[in-house]
């Protein structure tokens, strides 16, 4: 009967720390926009078993990057992570297919670096290195 009940405990004990582990994750809206006023959207950023972080974005409303003034090509998401560096780690691109008709668009990566911000620009080019001055969208300091 004691093994059974300690065999219970360890069971009980295994799944509340797996809980834990996949529940260590936090979302954040991005802020207005004064480029684009009506687009929405928010950031969810999670840890995978093998301690890199999921980055994922969600819009709605962004209208495609050749009717800013002025016209860019494309959108690119910007990184900041917790030791300072900023990385372009990917974009939004209507002419390929990742915006649909109705204005949405998702975006999915990782990361072995915690992000502190997320923030995404309008470009002419989505390999730049260096974000550009039009800050379309950009998140608070992430939490977690």
């Amino acid at each position: 009967m004691i093994f059974r009940n300690s065999h219970l405990l360890l069971i009980v004990l295994m799944m509340v720390a797996m809980l834990s582990i996949t529940s260590c994750s936090s979302k954040a809206a991005f802020q207005t926009s004064s480029v684009i006023p009506a687009a929405r959207g928010y950031v969810s950023v999670k840890q995978d078993r093998d301690q890199n972080y999921i980055i994922e974005v969600k819009l709605d409303y962004l209208s495609e990057a050749d009717r800013l003034d002025p016209p860019k090509k494309t959108y690119v998401i910007w990184m900041e992570s917790s030791n300072n560096a900023t990385k372009n780690i990917g974009q939004i691109n209507s002419s390929t297919g990742f915006m649909s008709n109705n204005l949405k668009a998702d975006f999915q990566t990782s990361s072995s670096y915690k992000p502190a911000r997320i923030y995404i620009t309008a470009e002419d080019d989505g390999t730049v290195s260096y974000p550009g001055p039009v800050i379309v969208l950009t998140t608070g300091n992430l939490k977690g």
